[in-house]
């Protein structure tokens, strides 16, 4: 291979490192055990109360399905993400759960159930404005899933689709809520307004279309970048008064 065409594959591949990998921790250290005692506390909550309302504790029984792990990443994890607020959790997963019920039915073959199934629960998330990642688990689940799942037909989406969604959810409004974390997720006013400037001229309407032009889904909403724009103006023109301020004068010393 020429050394050109080498040094140009190995600075592609190094720009591609450089992209692949955060520029920082995803989660500060408090947050990230805040979310460890959140998942801990709502899979285990979950799994408790489904395997005591099915009444058996045989491990082989579809009482807690593995989905749920995923679904606990959001609701702990990034509780203020579009993708895990509570219509996202309910809608997503027991649709999803639906599409791939139906895709068995309508294909019988696994793999063209599961590919039917993951992509119709997307678009049908999609459309119904609940697009939970774990809903594409969700699907696969009930096209692979084995005689026990086969053999609920659309009761599995009842249960333990809902039933698990339903006790993570609950468990997740009173922990998140208790270590002072705001879910369902509202975004925060603003925490102030430059000082003597007009607010920057820009429309929420205008967040919303440029975050729907950018080209990639940001998992973050209009009203939290509105935000953090505003503070951001904020602090940049506090810090621009502070510069402008006359020095303090040394005080005259009175003749004796």
């Amino acid at each position: 291979m020429d050394i050109s065409v080498r040094r140009i594959t190995a600075g592609a591949f190094a720009r591609f490192l450089r992209h692949a990998v955060p520029d920082a921790p995803q989660l500060p250290g408090a947050e990230k055990w805040r979310a460890v005692a959140g998942a801990l506390t709502g899979i285990f909550v979950t799994g408790l109360l489904s395997q005591y309302w099915l009444g058996v504790s045989s491990a082989g029984s579809a009482y807690l399905i593995a989905p749920m792990g995923a679904s606990a990443v959001l609701l702990f994890a990034v509780p203020a993400s579009p993708l895990a607020q509570p219509w996202s959790i309910m809608g997503g997963n027991v649709l999803s759960a639906l599409v791939g019920i139906c895709a068995v039915k309508i294909f019988g073959d696994p793999v063209l159930s599961a590919a039917f199934g993951v992509a119709g629960a997307i678009g049908l998330m999609a459309a119904c404005r609940c697009l939970h990642p774990p809903g594409g688990a969700v699907a696969l689940t009930a096209t692979l899933g084995g005689p026990d799942i086969f053999g609920a037909g659309f009761t599995f989406a009842l249960f333990p689709v809902a039933a698990n969604s339903a006790l993570l959810l609950l468990t997740a409004l009173a922990f998140n809520n208790a270590t002072r974390h705001s879910y369902p997720h509202a975004a925060p006013a603003p925490h102030g307004k430059p000082a003597g400037q007009e607010p920057l001229a820009f429309t929420h309407e205008d967040i919303e279309a440029v975050l729907g032009d950018y080209g990639d889904f940001l998992d973050v909403s209009p009203e939290d970048v509105e935000t953090l724009i505003r503070d951001v103006e904020a602090r940049v023109h506090a810090r621009a008064a502070a510069s402008q301020k006359p020095a303090a004068r040394p005080a005259l010393k009175r003749a004796s």
